[in-house]
C-alpha cells in the first residue's frame, strides 16, 4: 500500500466502524498503535467541550496496542474479531485498574480489581479499553450530569442533552471518539442517548447478557428482568458483532421469511413530533416492498409506562438511596432543598428528586403481587404474539431537548412519565431486545432514531431489518461540531 493511500486511511479512521478498523488491522493497512494514537488525539481535542470521557487509560492502551502489533501474525481472528480495536466503556461497568464511582463524590477513589463480565469478554476478543464515559449519578436519570464529573453535552449541539444514562458513551461515539462501546439500559439508558446523539444502540432482551460487574447492581427480580448490558456503536453490524461476543448463550435463529412488521401508529394517544411522525410514515411505506406490514398498537402498550415506574420504585428507592448517601438515615427532602438553593451539596439535584419520586410512587405489597401476576400473564401473551413479529416504535416524542428539559418531562410530580415513557418502557417491562438506529435529522438538525423490537431468539431478524433501514435512510453520520 502506498504512503498516500495509508495517509487517506489514517485521516478517515475516526469515521470508520469497528468492523472496518479490525479489517484494516488484520490486512496490516494500519496498525493498532496508529488507530489508538489517532483516537486518543481526537478525544483530547473534543473532550474539553464534550465532557464525555471521565477517565482514560491512554498510556496503557498504547502499550497494549504496540504489543498486539508485535503478535499480529499469531492471532486467531475467529476468536478475536476485535483484535487491536480501541473501545470505550460506560463508567458503571468495572474495568480492572479503573474507577467505578457512579458519579458519587464519596466513591471518587474506588479503583476496581477485576473486570466486569462483558469487559472480560471484549478483552478476550482482542479489544483494547481506551477510556470510561460519563453517566448520571448511579445511572438514575435520563440526563448525564453528576457532582463528580459534571455534565456531558450532546454530540450535535452543546446546548442539548446527551440523554442518559449512557450519555457519555453515545456522545463520544457520536463525534467519532471510539467506534463502539459498552453500555446498560433499565429505562432507555442505551436508547435515549443513541437517539439523541445519532448512533446505533442495542438493548439485549432479558437475561441474555451477564450483568456481573455493573454498578449499581440490580438485586430486585422485577428490576433485573428490565435491565440489560449492551453495545452502542456506529453501525448495526458492529453492535451485532459485540452482542455475539458478550451474550451468554446462542439463540435460535428466526425464520426471516415469516416475519411481519407491526408499526406503531402516529396517533397512538401519546406525544409525537411532526418530523418523527413523517419518518415513521416513510419507513412504513418503504417496508411494504419487503415485509407484510401493519399499523397497530401491540398488547400491553398503554400499561407499560406505569408498570415501569412502579417497578423502578418497588423498594421506594432504598437500594439507590443507600449508595448515594454516605450516612445511615439521610433526609432526602432536606438534601434536595439544600442542593436547589446552594448547589453545593454532594448529591446532585436530579438524583435526590428522583429518589423522592421513587418513594412517592412505591407500590404496596398488594400492588406488587398484582404487578407480578400481570408480568407473568404478559410474558406468555407476548412470547406468542412476537414469535413472528417485529415491532417498530419511535424512541422519544422528539429530538434532543435543552439541558434539564428531559428530566422535567419524565421526573414530574404530575406523573408526566405516563405521557413520555411508553415508547421506551415497553422493551424494559417485557424484557425485549431493542435496536435503535438513526433514521435522519429534524428541522433543528438534531438526530432522530427509531427502535426495532421483538422477543428473545429473534435478534437476527431485528438486525436484518436494522441493516435494511440503515442502508435506506443513511444511518450514522459523525458529528464534526467539536472538531
Amino acid at each position: 500500500m502506498s504512503k498516500v493511500i495509508n495517509l487517506k486511511v489514517k485521516n478517515n479512521l475516526i469515521n470508520l466502524d469497528a468492523t472496518e478498523i479490525a479489517e484494516l488491522i488484520k490486512a496490516k493497512q494500519v496498525t493498532s498503535e496508529e488507530v489508538t494514537s489517532i483516537l486518543i488525539d481526537h478525544i483530547q481535542k473534543v473532550n474539553p467541550a464534550l465532557n464525555a470521557v471521565i477517565e482514560d487509560r491512554f498510556s496503557e492502551a498504547k502499550k497494549e496496542a504496540k504489543q498486539k502489533d508485535k503478535e499480529i501474525d499469531s492471532v486467531n481472528w475467529d476468536l478475536q474479531p476485535l483484535y487491536g480495536v480501541p473501545l470505550s466503556i460506560k463508567e458503571s461497568l468495572h474495568v480492572k485498574g479503573m474507577k467505578t464511582t457512579g458519579g458519587i463524590v464519596h466513591r471518587k477513589d474506588l479503583i476496581m480489581s477485576t473486570d466486569s463480565d462483558v469487559v472480560h469478554k471484549l478483552k478476550r476478543a482482542g479489544a483494547i479499553i481506551l477510556c470510561k464515559t460519563n453517566t448520571p449519578s448511579l445511572c438514575f436519570c435520563h440526563e448525564t450530569d453528576n457532582k463528580l464529573y459534571g455534565r456531558t453535552n450532546n454530540a450535535w449541539n452543546k446546548k442539548r442533552t446527551a440523554g442518559g444514562s449512557s450519555g457519555g458513551e453515545a456522545a463520544l461515539i457520536g463525534v467519532g471518539g471510539t467506534p463502539v462501546g459498552m453500555s446498560s439500559d433499565i429505562g432507555g439508558s442505551i436508547r435515549f442517548p443513541s437517539h439523541f446523539n445519532g448512533v446505533v444502540g442495542f438493548k439485549p432482551g432479558k437475561f441474555q447478557v451477564s450483568s456481573e460487574g455493573h454498578f449499581p447492581p440490580d438485586n430486585i427480580p422485577l428490576k433485573t428482568r428490565m435491565s440489560s448490558i449492551g453495545p452502542i456503536g456506529k453501525t448495526v453490524r458492529d453492535v451485532q458483532l459485540v452482542y455475539e461476543i458478550i451474550k451468554e448463550k446462542k439463540e435460535k435463529k428466526a425464520f426471516y421469511e415469516k416475519m411481519q412488521i407491526e408499526i406503531l401508529p402516529n396517533d397512538n394517544g401519546f406525544p409525537l413530533s411532526k418530523q418523527t411522525a413523517l419518518f415513521m410514515d416513510k419507513i412504513s411505506e418503504y417496508l411494504k416492498d419487503f415485509y407484510q406490514t401493519n399499523i397497530s398498537i401491540p398488547p400491553y402498550f398503554n400499561d407499560s409506562a406505569t408498570i415501569w415506574q412502579e417497578i423502578m420504585s418497588i423498594d421506594g428507592g432504598k437500594e439507590i438511596r443507600d449508595l448515594a448517601f454516605n450516612s445511615d438515615r439521610p433526609n432526602i427532602w432536606k438534601s434536595y432543598m439544600q442542593e436547589k438553593m446552594t448547589k453545593k451539596t454532594p448529591v446532585h439535584l436530579y438524583l435526590s428528586w428522583a429518589l423522592l419520586g421513587a418513594n412517592l410512587f412505591k407500590p404496596s405489597k398488594k400492588r406488587k403481587k398484582e404487578i407480578e401476576a400481570f408480568i407473568e400473564e404478559g410474558d406468555r401473551a407476548l412470547n406468542s404474539y412476537l414469535k413472528n413479529r417485529l415491532l417498530i416504535f419511535p424512541v422519544y416524542h422528539c429530538s434532543a431537548l435543552k439541558h434539564g428539559d428531559l428530566f422535567k418531562e419524565i421526573f414530574s410530580i404530575k406523573k408526566t412519565y405516563t405521557e413520555y415513557m411508553p415508547y421506551i418502557a415497553y422493551a424494559n417491562v417485557w424484557g425485549l431486545p431493542s435496536l435503535t438506529i438513526p433514521i435522519g435529522f429534524d428541522e433543528k438538525h438534531l438526530p432522530i432514531g427509531i427502535q426495532i423490537m421483538s422477543r428473545n431468539e429473534n435478534e437476527h431478524a431485528i438486525f436484518k431489518l436494522g441493516k435494511l433501514l440503515e442502508s435506506k435512510f443513511g444511518g450514522y453520520i459523525r458529528s464534526t461540531i467539536y472538531d
